[in-house]
C-alpha cells in the first residue's frame, strides 16, 4: 500500500507507540473518512480500568461522537493488529466500510484468524479487509513490548 493509506497506518503506529509509553499493549487505531482523520487512539485498558478500551473501540466511539451517528459506513479503520472478537463485532456494528490491519494475531484475532467473525452467517456487516499493512513494524512493536516485560 502506498500513498495516504500508508500515512494513516503510520498514524496508527504512532498511537501504538504512545500506548506502549503508557504501559499499555501497543495497538493503535485511526478512523478516516474522505481522507480526513476523525479519530485516533491507542489501547487504554489499564489507564481507564476498562477491558473494552481497545484502540479500535475508543476510535469508533470518538468517530461516532464526531459524526453524531452510531454508524460509520463511509469510514475506514486502520489498526496495527488484527482485531479481536469484541473489536471485530464493534467494527461490524458500526458498519465501517474498510478495515486495514497490520500484524495478524493467530491467538486472539477474529478476522482472518480464530473465529473469522466476518465469514459467520450471523454477521450482519463485513467490511472489506486488507491485512498485512506495515505488518513487520506492527509485529516488532508488540514483540519488543512483551520482550521488555519478561
Amino acid at each position: 500500500m502506498t500513498g495516504a493509506g500508508t500515512s494513516f497506518m503510520d498514524l496508527a503506529l504512532d498511537e501504538a507507540r504512545k500506548a506502549a509509553e503508557r504501559g499499555e499493549v501497543p495497538i493503535g487505531a485511526v478512523i478516516v473518512r474522505d481522507g480526513v482523520v476523525l479519530a485516533a487512539d491507542g489501547n487504554r485498558t489499564l489507564e481507564l480500568n476498562d477491558p473494552t478500551a481497545h484502540a479500535e473501540t475508543l476510535a469508533i466511539r470518538t468517530a461516532c461522537a464526531a459524526l453524531q451517528s452510531q454508524r460509520l459506513p463511509d469510514c475506514d479503520l486502520y489498526v496495527t493488529l488484527e482485531p479481536c472478537p469484541m473489536c471485530a463485532a464493534a467494527i461490524s456494528f458500526a458498519r465501517i466500510r474498510r478495515l486495514y490491519y497490520g500484524a495478524a494475531d493467530p491467538k486472539g484475532g477474529a478476522v482472518e484468524s480464530g473465529v473469522r467473525f466476518y465469514s459467520q452467517p450471523t454477521c450482519h456487516h463485513a467490511p472489506d479487509v486488507y491485512g498485512g499493512i506495515a505488518e513487520s513494524t506492527a509485529a516488532d512493536l508488540l514483540r519488543d513490548f512483551f520482550r521488555d516485560r519478561r
